[in-house]
């Protein structure tokens, strides 16, 4: 009997059990907060829904057309979740018609929040962000309209009403 108690106080305090020497483990969240850009939703774990919805969205050719006329002068600024299933299918559409058009990049803000819809730098702060993906559309730092969510016709015929500065209304718009 002795010898099972030497052998088991051997064992936990000679490294049987290494709860003792276990190094905290820091958890990082499953999703992107704050400034980010396309590159980053071309890594893992993004890549596996960024992919599938930009390469599986057919443009409306016609649409963008009359889009690329339109987008001189426009700025974008875009909230959209990672974890946000609407997001995951939104975004890598806009890129994908921003793609194919003359659109600069560096005139779009992609803000990625997180579930209350905020970024710890608060960049969401006076915007009315509400719902993701919300994304905002400017002209000489006015903002001319926003999308919200999801298309009420198409994504591109929304977002040439926008920024052709027709009437519209996004899906929440109750005014």
């Amino acid at each position: 009997m002795k010898k099972i108690i030497i052998i088991t106080i051997c064992t936990f305090v000679f490294g049987g059990c290494s709860f003792a020497q276990e190094k905290e483990t820091i958890v990082k969240p499953n999703y992107l907060e704050g400034v980010t850009t396309k590159d980053e939703f071309k890594e893992a774990p993004y890549n596996l829904w960024f992919d599938k919805y930009y390469e599986g969205y057919t443009l409306d050719k016609t649409t963008l057309n009359a889009i690329n006329k339109n987008l001189k002068g426009v700025s974008i600024k875009a909230f959209m979740g990672t974890w946000c299933g609407d997001s995951k299918r939104e975004i890598p559409h806009l890129y994908k018609l921003l793609d194919a058009t003359d659109f600069e990049e560096k005139n779009m803000e992609m803000i990625a929040v997180n579930r209350g819809k905020k970024t710890a730098d608060n960049l969401q702060e006076g915007l009315n962000i509400f719902r993701v993906p919300t994304i905002i559309f400017y002209k000489n730092d006015e903002e001319i309209g926003r999308y919200v969510e999801y298309a009420r016709e198409t994504l591109e015929k929304d977002i040439l009403k926008i920024i052709t500065e027709k009437p519209y209304k996004h899906s929440y718009d109750n005014n």
